[in-house]
């Protein structure tokens, strides 16, 4: 008999201490769990052992902790959670059936917001249609694929910020990136801080000058400096 495919779930983390400990609750015991931290001064690291997860540290932005979190990981699966994100209580087996479709390289959940009003679920809408037909989920997606196949593409691109969807891009040349259509919760911090409109055109003039080439450390340095205002 052959033994169970392993999933090796990777949290990046950078004082996530009031929204970790409700990610790792959400996780099936069976999953080994690593929080790959980018240098915490808040209880992180502490919640993440306690539970029982296994912590390491890397610099160098998200990308580089994604990295180094893949680097120590025994599964056969890897998938990349959000610290403010839960899994759906069935995701395990749901991503070993995505992973299993001829032509799927990759695989991203479905987006639920936790929060209310119209504009978070055009939101939900807006994500849906991008991840379906532009095949293009974001990395709040928890997107998963075999560590092989991550390997072989070298992981994530040494970059400040967009390391998500520069992964995407080249999975996508590699196969069909596929869509489960079963949600991640994600927190609706980020569109409460600024807005949905603010967030969703932050977002998109991310994405747009990305692909125009714009210098990648500048609009990390744009991207960051807006997430700290305050809406007008």
């Amino acid at each position: 008999m052959s033994r169970p495919v392993g999933i090796s779930v990777i949290i990046p983390t950078l004082n996530e201490g009031q929204t970790l400990g409700p990610a790792l609750d959400h996780l099936p015991s069976a999953l080994e769990v690593i929080v790959a931290d980018g240098g915490s001064t808040d209880d992180t690291c502490a919640i993440a052992q306690a539970r029982g997860a296994q912590v390491v540290v890397a610099a160098g932005g998200r990308g580089a902790q994604l990295n180094r979190g893949a680097s120590i990981a025994q599964g056969d699966i890897l998938l990349f959670l959000h610290a403010d994100t839960r899994l759906p209580p069935n995701a395990a087996a749901l991503v070993r059936q995505t992973l299993g479709q001829p032509g799927v390289v990759a695989g991203a959940f479905d987006l639920a917001i936790d929060g209310p009003g119209w504009g978070l679920r055009w939101v939900e809408w807006g994500v849906r249609w991008r991840s379906r037909w532009l095949r293009l989920p974001y990395g709040d997606q928890a997107i998963f694929l075999t560590a092989e196949q991550f390997h072989r593409l070298g992981g994530f691109a040494s970059l400040p910020i967009m390391e998500d969807f520069d992964l995407v891009q080249r999975l996508n040349r590699q196969g069909r990136v596929a869509i489960v259509p079963v949600p991640v919760v994600t927190s609706s911090r980020r569109w409460q801080r600024l807005g949905v409109g603010r967030t969703t055109l932050a977002n998109q003039g991310m994405v747009i000058g990305y692909l125009l080439g714009w210098d990648i450390t500048k609009l990390a340095h744009w991207y960051r400096h807006l997430g700290r205002s305050k809406p007008g």
